[in-house]
């Protein structure tokens, strides 16, 4: 069965609901989470994606995460995202900020998480066809070298900027 997801404005207001297909296929703005893995040793989660994804298949990512549910909370989607692409339950997820991503793919309010975790990731087959841990410092490098998702990039550069601001 097919996701139902509310569509909203840019007050991120909900002013309807529409299948995933369809918000893929016309860009209708819509909410999002991205969340990064992160573990004690200060290594980040990245990874690939499947070549059977609707929305930038085999792109290189930094983020898990995906479409907020109609009546799903993003608390609740991010819960539900993590556990489901790498397996990870049980562990709080901390909110960092939100973003409106506007690319000609793809139009979402995303609120943008973290977690830790070192215990063992286990990948969503049809999401994720490779993953590793990346020492935080090598993410910039690492981002020049392969193809990120753009909205995954956009929103990484954002992360970075507040952490070296402080803010």
């Amino acid at each position: 069965m097919e996701e139902l997801a509310d569509l909203v404005d840019l007050e991120d207001r909900v002013v309807g609901q529409a299948l995933r297909s369809e918000i893929r296929r016309l860009n209708l703005l819509h909410r999002g989470v991205g969340i990064l893995c992160r573990n004690s040793r200060g290594e980040v989660y990245v990874h690939r994606r499947t070549p059977t994804k609707d929305l930038f298949p085999r792109l290189y990512d930094l983020f898990v995460g995906g479409v907020v549910a109609s009546g799903e909370t993003y608390l609740q989607a991010a819960t539900r995202e993590v556990a489901e692409e790498l397996g990870i339950t049980g562990t709080p997820l901390e909110f960092l900020f939100t973003h409106l991503y506007q690319g000609p793919h793809n139009r979402a309010w995303v609120h943008v998480f973290q977690v830790e975790w070192d215990g063992p990731v286990i990948h969503q087959a049809e999401e994720i066809e490779w993953g590793g841990w990346l020492p935080e410092t090598e993410l910039e490098r690492w981002c020049d070298q392969v193809e990120v998702v753009p909205d995954g990039l956009e929103i990484f550069r954002r992360y970075s900027a507040t952490r070296v601001s402080g803010r």
